[in-house]
């Protein structure tokens, strides 16, 4: 496997949260939101000094750790989303909702200068699990964190446990394989994207629906959470897009429905699950994008660990499956 320096410098600190739990979890058939949802209270519990205030209008707006991190206003001198209350959010969950038995892991990915929040980050998230999840207040206690090491990110390493302190190794960008003669792009959470305001479906699914979500989403992490923005012809990188065919499509719709407290309604938050295999000759130029956007997540609902896909290089004939074991980014 020949490895080269990205081009996209976005730091990555991925762990994972190791909980024990009596039985099995007794969570919705999709926790992200509820990991969320819990994690945000934790962490403003664990940071707030200032309570009944509102973060905007709080003395410690831009230097606390949760509006940063779950509010993340964009900066008084920024060129981009001025008009918005919030840039993107510097964290990504990562759930496998097929967990089952006593052991449960939560992943998190956490870009650029958000790593300086790590020990506030495991704090809440272990406060998080102790409070309860789900409708039963069901209790998860943190046994362990342990952390992908860089710049492979798929060797890991203990980091804490709650009889030694936390040893976090900083975050770095990732490397990248050369460009595989064929690949799999493996959706494991719904993919939820739109293009001219309409949702994509499995019918009209379209590489340049992926990238420009890829695109536009690393442009933002890099411009607001790290010192070296993205530089590129987005223009020239979108049109060419346009041409890239895919191959051997097996996609399917999930649907997914959560409720929103804080806007007191049911949100759909549906998307695209399953595998389709790309040419390395026609993807060459998004190579790097497709590599990080393991990490990062595409699409709506990214915080909650939706969009998340894994890159599998595969020479192989079509087997119905997310191809080969050549390489892999990261755990399955």
């Amino acid at each position: 496997m020949s490895l080269v320096p990205s081009p996209l410098r976005l730091p990555l600190t991925l762990f994972e949260c190791h909980f024990q739990l009596d039985g099995t979890a007794r969570l919705p058939a999709y926790p992200g939101s509820a990991w969320r949802g819990a994690f945000g209270h934790a962490l403003k519990r664990a940071v707030c000094v200032a309570r009944g205030t509102e973060c905007p209008a709080c003395l410690l707006y831009r230097t606390c750790a949760y509006p940063y991190i779950f509010e993340t206003p964009p900066p008084p001198d920024s060129l981009k989303m001025r008009r918005y209350t919030a840039a993107p959010h510097p964290f990504a969950l990562r759930i496998d909702p097929r967990q089952s038995g006593p052991s449960y892991r939560l992943g998190l990915v956490l870009f650029g200068r958000a790593d300086r929040y790590t020990p506030y980050v495991v704090h809440a998230l272990a406060q998080a699990g102790q409070a309860g999840l789900g409708r039963e207040r069901q209790n998860f206690h943190l046994a362990e964190v342990t952390q992908a090491t860089p710049p492979l990110f798929q060797v890991w390493r203990s980091i804490y446990a709650p009889d030694r302190p936390l040893e976090v190794q900083v975050g770095c960008p990732p490397v990248i394989p050369e460009v595989p003669a064929a690949c799999d792009i493996c959706v494991e959470t719904p993919l939820r994207l739109r293009h001219r305001e309409h949702l994509v479906t499995p019918a009209n699914f379209r590489f340049a629906d992926l990238f420009g979500s890829l695109l536009r989403r690393v442009s933002m992490l890099t411009y607001f959470h790290t010192d070296i923005p993205l530089e590129a012809d987005f223009a020239a990188l979108s049109e060419a897009a346009e041409s890239v065919p895919i191959h051997e499509p097996m996609l399917r719709w999930h649907d997914w429905t959560r409720y929103s407290s804080r806007q007191d309604t049911a949100m759909e938050m549906g998307g695209i699950l399953g595998r389709f295999r790309l040419h390395g000759a026609d993807v060459e130029p998004f190579w790097p994008y497709l590599w990080l956007g393991q990490w990062t997540h595409a699409g709506k609902g990214t915080t909650m660990g939706l969009g998340r896909y894994h890159i599998a290089a595969s020479t192989l004939p079509d087997s119905g499956s997310c191809g080969s074991d050549t390489w892999t980014a990261g755990p399955a």
